[in-house]
């Protein structure tokens, strides 16, 4: 049971950016949809 578990969390879609598109670099309990770089404009 834990095997499938494990699996579907590494087989999720990379996050990306609601503004750009691009893929963002996720952090543990990081809740943002916008990169870096949309969210500083």
């Amino acid at each position: 049971m834990l095997e499938n578990v494990v699996e579907f969390f590494k087989n999720l879609p990379d996050k990306v950016c609601v503004q750009c598109g691009d893929k963002i670099d996720e952090q543990c309990e990081c809740y943002n949809n916008t990169c870096e770089k949309c969210d500083s404009l």
